[in-house]
């Protein structure tokens, strides 16, 4: 029996997620990324995450041949943020970022942002699923997280 796409993604939307933004320089030098809440830990040792890009993602091409990237967690005042990166992946005018350790953007504001070097890329239908080395860690506790469930956002508080 087929499960019909649209009723499948409702229900996996019951499940709260936190929201995420990855980055990393293209070929040309030039920062990019893209809004995800497929973002997990996978092995403290060694300390690996993964996230899953969906193949007709403008930056599809990117992350395949980058062999570092990072991962933002966004805080709850960043809801702009998402929404920029979900849109367009040149979405860096106007946003506070530095270099991380690679050379990859790291995105200021964040409750965390974990470096990685690519690890691996797996087959995941119409996504793939690329997992990460963590290679550097910053965490800005204090900050509440933002949060996306049944389609929208969302806080704790």
């Amino acid at each position: 029996m087929a499960i019909d796409p649209r009723r499948f993604r409702e229900v996996c939307g019951q499940y709260a997620t936190g929201v995420a933004v990855v980055t990393a320089r293209c070929g040309e030098g030039r920062p990019t990324g893209v809004t995800v809440n497929s973002f997990t830990s996978v092995s403290l040792d060694p300390p690996l995450i993964q996230f899953s890009l969906d193949r007709k993602a403008s930056v599809f091409p990117v992350f395949l041949d980058v062999t570092h990237f990072a991962v933002n967690v966004l805080s709850s005042e960043q809801r702009p943020l998402s929404s920029r990166f979900a849109l367009k992946s040149d979405a860096f005018e106007e946003v506070g970022y530095a270099a991380g350790s690679h050379g990859c953007p790291v995105l200021e504001g964040c409750i965390a942002n974990i470096e990685c070097e690519k690890f691996a890329v797996y087959d995941g239908g119409d996504h793939v699923i690329i997992l990460g080395r963590v290679k550097e860690v910053h965490c800005a506790p204090a900050n509440e997280p933002l949060l996306f469930f049944r389609g929208g956002y969302g806080t704790f508080t």
